[in-house]
Protein backbone atom coordinates (compact mmCIF):
# COMPACT_ATOMS: atom_id res chain seq x y z
CA UNK A 1 0.00 0.00 0.00
CA UNK A 2 1.31 3.44 -0.55
CA UNK A 3 1.90 5.84 1.86
CA UNK A 4 2.51 8.89 0.82
CA UNK A 5 2.87 11.84 4.01
CA UNK A 6 2.54 15.40 3.98
CA UNK A 7 6.28 16.29 3.45
CA UNK A 8 5.76 14.32 0.60
CA UNK A 9 2.75 15.55 -0.98
CA UNK A 10 4.62 19.00 -0.56
CA UNK A 11 7.37 18.15 -2.18
CA UNK A 12 5.44 16.73 -5.47
CA UNK A 13 3.74 19.87 -5.14
CA UNK A 14 6.62 21.71 -5.28
CA UNK A 15 8.06 19.85 -8.16
CA UNK A 16 5.01 19.66 -10.48
CA UNK A 17 4.35 23.33 -9.93
CA UNK A 18 8.41 23.86 -10.90
CA UNK A 19 7.99 21.97 -13.96
CA UNK A 20 5.01 23.62 -15.14
CA UNK A 21 6.92 27.16 -14.21
CA UNK A 22 9.91 26.23 -16.60
CA UNK A 23 7.76 24.74 -19.29
CA UNK A 24 5.89 28.18 -19.60
CA UNK A 25 9.71 30.06 -19.38
CA UNK A 26 11.16 28.05 -22.19
CA UNK A 27 8.28 27.68 -24.24
CA UNK A 28 7.31 31.28 -24.16
CA UNK A 29 11.28 31.88 -24.80
CA UNK A 30 11.11 29.97 -27.70
CA UNK A 31 8.17 31.33 -28.88
CA UNK A 32 9.66 34.73 -29.26
CA UNK A 33 13.07 33.16 -30.36
CA UNK A 34 10.56 32.00 -33.12
CA UNK A 35 9.10 35.30 -33.74
CA UNK A 36 11.90 37.48 -34.14
CA UNK A 37 14.82 35.03 -35.24
CA UNK A 38 13.14 33.05 -37.60
CA UNK A 39 10.35 35.29 -39.01
CA UNK A 40 7.07 33.19 -37.23
CA UNK A 41 3.61 35.61 -37.07
CA UNK A 42 3.71 38.53 -34.64
CA UNK A 43 0.91 36.55 -32.60
CA UNK A 44 3.89 33.82 -31.70
CA UNK A 45 5.19 36.71 -29.72
CA UNK A 46 2.56 37.17 -28.34
CA UNK A 47 1.53 33.94 -27.15
CA UNK A 48 5.34 33.92 -25.80
CA UNK A 49 4.48 36.65 -23.90
CA UNK A 50 1.48 35.72 -22.58
CA UNK A 51 3.62 32.42 -21.19
CA UNK A 52 6.17 34.40 -19.91
CA UNK A 53 3.89 36.23 -17.50
CA UNK A 54 1.95 32.89 -16.67
CA UNK A 55 5.73 31.62 -15.51
CA UNK A 56 5.52 34.42 -13.05
CA UNK A 57 2.30 33.33 -11.89
CA UNK A 58 2.87 30.09 -11.26
CA UNK A 59 6.11 30.48 -8.74
CA UNK A 60 4.00 32.44 -7.00
CA UNK A 61 2.06 29.38 -6.01
CA UNK A 62 5.18 27.71 -4.25
CA UNK A 63 4.95 26.88 -0.30
CA UNK A 64 8.26 28.36 0.36
CA UNK A 65 8.40 30.77 2.83
CA UNK A 66 11.16 33.19 0.69
CA UNK A 67 11.48 34.27 -3.08
CA UNK A 68 14.88 33.76 -2.99
CA UNK A 69 15.04 30.69 -1.97
CA UNK A 70 12.44 29.76 -4.53
CA UNK A 71 13.69 31.06 -7.59
CA UNK A 72 17.38 30.02 -6.31
CA UNK A 73 15.85 26.27 -6.50
CA UNK A 74 13.79 26.63 -9.54
CA UNK A 75 17.24 27.71 -11.55
CA UNK A 76 18.64 24.42 -11.15
CA UNK A 77 15.30 22.77 -12.45
CA UNK A 78 15.11 25.71 -15.53
CA UNK A 79 18.74 24.15 -16.72
CA UNK A 80 17.94 20.72 -16.84
CA UNK A 81 14.55 21.38 -18.42
CA UNK A 82 15.93 23.61 -20.84
CA UNK A 83 18.37 21.02 -21.57
CA UNK A 84 15.38 18.76 -22.24
CA UNK A 85 13.98 21.41 -24.47
CA UNK A 86 17.28 20.83 -26.24
CA UNK A 87 16.88 17.23 -26.93
CA UNK A 88 13.34 17.14 -27.61
CA UNK A 89 12.42 20.11 -29.42
CA UNK A 90 15.58 21.40 -30.83
CA UNK A 91 16.59 17.86 -31.54
CA UNK A 92 20.37 18.72 -30.03
CA UNK A 93 21.61 15.51 -28.35
CA UNK A 94 22.94 16.68 -25.09
CA UNK A 95 26.67 15.39 -24.83
CA UNK A 96 28.27 14.34 -21.49
CA UNK A 97 29.12 17.39 -20.09
CA UNK A 98 25.61 18.75 -20.68
CA UNK A 99 24.50 15.82 -18.24
CA UNK A 100 27.19 16.25 -16.00
CA UNK A 101 26.01 19.96 -15.39
CA UNK A 102 22.37 18.68 -15.24
CA UNK A 103 23.37 16.72 -12.57
CA UNK A 104 25.63 19.23 -10.52
CA UNK A 105 22.17 21.44 -10.95
CA UNK A 106 19.82 18.82 -9.56
CA UNK A 107 22.24 18.07 -6.80
CA UNK A 108 22.28 21.77 -5.92
CA UNK A 109 18.32 22.04 -6.38
CA UNK A 110 17.98 18.79 -3.88
CA UNK A 111 20.40 20.31 -0.88
CA UNK A 112 18.38 23.25 -1.05
CA UNK A 113 15.10 21.90 -0.86
CA UNK A 114 15.42 18.48 0.71
CA UNK A 115 18.30 19.43 3.77
CA UNK A 116 16.06 20.06 7.11
CA UNK A 117 15.94 23.52 8.39
CA UNK A 118 15.07 24.93 11.55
Amino acid sequence: MLNVQGSDLKMMYAIILFIFAGLAEIGGGYLIWLWLREGKPFYWGIFGGVALALYGVIATFQSFPTFGRVYAAYGGVFIILSVLWGWGIDKKTPDLYDWVGAGICLAGVSVMLFVPRQ
